[in-house]
């Protein structure tokens, strides 16, 4: 994998790393490159910094947290998201070469060596000149696995002082890159923990602006660019939270809790919770989770959905009397804690949940009193469940990080602790809190002053992720009330779907509603969209010839691989599903929208599904005025997730692909129905090698005759595709169905699909003659189907009147943006068409009455 990158360390700390890295990476995103900022060892603050400088998640590189092999994985996936950056910034801890006691584990030194960085080394010379150069000549020596590629001289004094040290360094064979003077206006404060976090501080911003113009004039970026460039290629595969969670031993638990409802997670934010590692929120995502930040200073009570409370790192001692005012969030708190919420609580968070901090009251959570000490606490913790917890099994190990001033009094003799703690001596040390308040059977507060990195635990993700499952399945089966998802419309300005004149208030449309409901013995079908009367035969012959290995599970690796051809296309990008319907809600529940936008009228089953998983939805609603045609414009703009059909079902309209690609734009996913696009020439489909943010659904149903067998698939963005493939349950593709979407990619169906696709414009145009000659108003489709107003006849439904006269029609008003005089006609033969135009033209002379017909409906 090419990753252009570069570590910057120093030979001891307060050398000016944090200075030049964030400085750097603010300079040369200034320049307009994409840069990925990373922070070798488990500091919390620096990446703060980073962010503020790049625009994007500041990350750990641990290589004791989350062990060595993951290093190169880690330091991919940041490269590549949210999207891939030009070069990576490493910034270096402590000296280069110093890490853990006895071994040097986390070193700057050896995250350089894991991942094949060059190093770029940063001399304070406040105190020598030549003697500089012997330094970074030894440094440069101690290892000959670790390059130094470059220094920068940091604190000159003046232009003489900097050209011996660069005389000096240059000697050795390595260049400079920068020389910046002494400038006592750029620092950072700091406090009893190391430097003030970026979110605490209004000035942040222009602190890291002003380093970006200091590094800018003093460093060579080009210079530095080129020593990124050099760096070899990383024979790594990105990290995957999907993928990490799978392979955990929080698997099981997760698969199994996992329902419809997707849990709502609260994140504590704010100036008071400034520290969260950004894999935290990928892996509670990729557990199908929705995450949303909650600021205890500002935030009056927890959303009323949640179903999860992480609370991590931070200064809530800098913040003790606000946080002690914030009464109604403390009781908001305790409510969802008796009520058996999840709740993972790390050094922060374990003096949020204390009784008292420093004397303040807090939460009452856990009988414990919270107060600062003269001594730091701080190192890495081998740790050990000592017995089930919320986080991990009994006897299991994870290792994580200290680094408090506060410590708590025990005010009675429960809890029981969440992690024991074997010390250097070799005795063991019990610390924190375990606690089942709700009285489960089963612990589900959690809090310690411990940081864990999930990535590498990814089974507490996992475990925790499970418990909020759980907890929201109870919340859907009515022991917790969950808020309703706000329900908008959008109009877009090219008139009402609903039909000529005033129009009262539309009742909701029934969105679980299809065209099978309509249908009934004896009736002509015009109301489902299956475009045979029955599988081709060559298609049974495949699917039933898969029969020696139905004992066997399913595969569906090799219909991947023949979509993914069919489509020339990485396999990557593509998802076989059981049906478009499987589609739908894996999108619900692998995305967390914080604005979703569903173009109508189309098919519901999207709106349906992010209503179901707990999302808020708004409609843009399309209007016949312009055929309902879509005007890109009029999708707001803060939209993240975008539904819309192409052909749209049930208005045929085939948007041009041009104005699809419009919608689509970072921090946004645009999704796409081409269940009926088969139909079409394909011209405007956005199935191709390139995809990012988009993802196109795919359904075999309707032009191979599929509805039973369940064939479908996903193409798109491989990242949104991985996070698709996360939330599919095991073996949701049948033998049957894979077998058939391997056929469907043959010659044979390719003959099939292009003889239907090259009769249907005649067909289609026979109906809709048929139809305007009788003053009915029929919508351009492109689409094997039309969408007809029959408001000429009446201003009720035509539906029943029709069935009486022995056809089946799919009812508009189960559409958002359609009522009651609007149906849907498949296209059929033209003996169908005439037949039906005989029956309407009955109607249109005058109302008949409308029998009992046997129906689903009145069944």
């Amino acid at each position: 994998m090419r990753i252009p990158r570069v570590l910057i360390a120093a030979p001891a700390s307060g050398g000016g790393k944090t200075t030049v890295a964030t400085g750097l990476m603010a300079a040369l995103r200034a320049a307009g490159r994409e840069v990925a900022p990373f922070k070798v060892g488990p500091d919390y603050i620096d990446p703060g910094y980073h962010g503020l400088a790049t625009g994007r998640p500041g990350r750990n590189l641990d290589s004791v947290m989350c062990g060595a092999d993951l290093m190169a994985p880690l330091l991919a996936h940041g490269f590549a998201t949210p999207e891939p950056a030009d070069v990576a910034v490493i910034e270096g801890v402590m000296g280069l070469f110093d890490g853990r006691l006895g071994d040097g584990a986390g070193s700057s030194a050896q995250i350089a060596k894991l991942t094949g960085t060059p190093v770029v080394l940063v001399v304070d010379t406040s105190h020598a000149s030549l003697t500089h150069a012997a330094v970074v000549a030894g440094l440069a020596g101690f290892d000959p696995d670790v390059r130094i590629a470059g220094v920068i001289l940091n604190q000159i004094g003046s232009a003489r002082h900097g050209a011996e040290i660069r005389r000096g360094v240059e000697g050795l064979g390595i260049p400079v890159l920068g020389e910046i003077p002494r400038d006592k206006e750029i620092a950072v404060p700091s406090r009893h923990l190391g430097l003030v976090p970026a979110a605490e501080r209004d000035a942040s911003t222009a602190q890291v602006q002003a380093l970006a113009g200091l590094i800018a004039e003093h460093v060579d970026l080009d210079a530095v660019m080129e020593v990124a460039a050099s760096a070899p290629d990383l024979d790594a595969i990105p990290w995957d939270p999907a993928q990490a969670l799978r392979a955990s031993a929080g698997w099981d638990a997760l698969a199994s809790a996992r329902g419809v409802a997707s849990p709502l997670i609260g994140i504590a934010s704010g100036r008071a919770f400034t520290f969260r590692y950004a894999e935290t929120t990928e892996l509670l995502e990729a557990a199908g989770c929705r995450v949303v930040d909650v600021d205890p200073l500002t935030d009056t009570a927890l959303p009323e959905d949640i179903c999860g409370l992480y609370l991590g790192g931070g200064f809530p001692e800098m913040h003790a009397d606000e946080l002690s005012a914030n009464r109604s969030l403390h009781e908001s708190i305790r409510a969802h804690v008796a009520g058996g919420m999840p709740v993972v609580a790390e050094c922060a968070g374990l003096l949020m949940l204390c009784r008292t901090l420093d004397g303040h009251p807090m939460t009452g959570v856990l009988p414990l009193d919270a107060a600062m000490r003269r001594r730091l606490t701080m190192g890495y913790r081998d740790a050990t469940a000592p017995a089930d917890t919320l986080l991990a099994g009994a006897g299991e190990r994870v290792i994580g990080h200290e680094f408090h001033r506060t410590g708590v009094t025990n005010l009675c003799d429960d809890p029981q602790p969440a992690w024991a703690f074997t010390t250097p001596d070799g005795s063991i040390r019990e610390e924190g809190a375990s606690m089942d308040p709700a009285g489960l059977g089963r612990p589900t507060v959690h809090a310690s002053y411990l940081h864990l990195h999930w990535a590498g635990a990814p089974a507490c993700a996992a475990k925790f992720a499970a418990e909020a499952w759980a907890y929201a399945a109870r919340s859907t089966a009515g022991a917790i009330p969950l808020r309703s998802s706000r329900l908008a419309t959008i109009p877009d300005g090219s008139g009402s779907a609903s039909g000529p004149g005033p129009q009262a208030p539309a009742p909701e449309p029934d969105l679980h509603h299809h065209g099978d409901h309509d249908v009934a013995p004896g009736l002509v079908d015009l109301a489902v969209n299956v475009r045979v009367d029955h599988t081709p035969d060559w298609l049974v012959d495949a699917i039933t010839a898969s029969a020696p290995s139905w004992q066997a599970y399913p595969d569906p690796a090799p219909a991947r691989a023949a979509l993914a051809r069919h489509h020339d296309v990485d396999p990557a990008m593509l998802l076989p599903t059981n049906g478009g319907a499987e589609a739908f809600v894996l999108v619900a529940r692998a995305f967390h929208p914080r604005h979703a936008v569903v173009v109508h009228p189309q098919f519901t089953e999207p709106e349906a599904a992010l209503r179901t998983a707990g999302h808020d939805v708004d409609r843009l609603i399309l209007g016949p005025g312009n055929g309902f045609a879509l005007n890109p414009a009029s999708v707001p703009r803060d939209a993240d997730l975008v539904v819309i059909g192409n052909p749209t079902n049930p208005t045929g309209a085939l948007h041009p692909a041009a104005a699809l690609r419009e919608l689509a734009r970072p921090g946004r996913i645009l999704v796409v129905d081409e269940a009926f696009m088969d139909a079409t020439d394909g011209v405007q489909t956005l199935i191709g090698p390139r995809m990012e943010g988009v993802l196109v659904l795919r359904s075999l149903t309707k032009t191979y005759g599929l509805a039973g067998i369940r064939a479908g698939y996903a193409v798109g963005d491989r990242r949104l595709i991985a996070r698709l493939a996360a939330q599919q349950q095991a073996w949701s593709v049948s033998t049957p169905a894979i077998a058939a979407m391997i056929a469907c990619c043959g010659e044979e169906a390719e003959r099939h699909r292009s003889r239907l696709a090259a009769g249907l414009p005649a067909m289609r145009d026979d109906l809709t003659a048929r139809l305007r000659t009788l003053g009915l108003r029929v919508i351009e489709s492109g689409a094997p189907f039309v969408l007809v107003d029959t408001s000429s006849i009446g201003q009720e439904s035509v539906r029943e009147s029709l069935a009486c006269m022995g056809f089946a029609v799919r009812r508009g008003e189960t559409f958002p943006g359609l009522g009651p005089t609007w149906i849907r006609l498949a296209v059929r033969d033209s003996d169908t068409h005439a037949r039906l135009a005989d029956a309407l033209a009955v109607l249109n002379s005058g109302p008949i009455n409308s029998g009992s017909i046997n129906t689903k409906e009145n069944r």
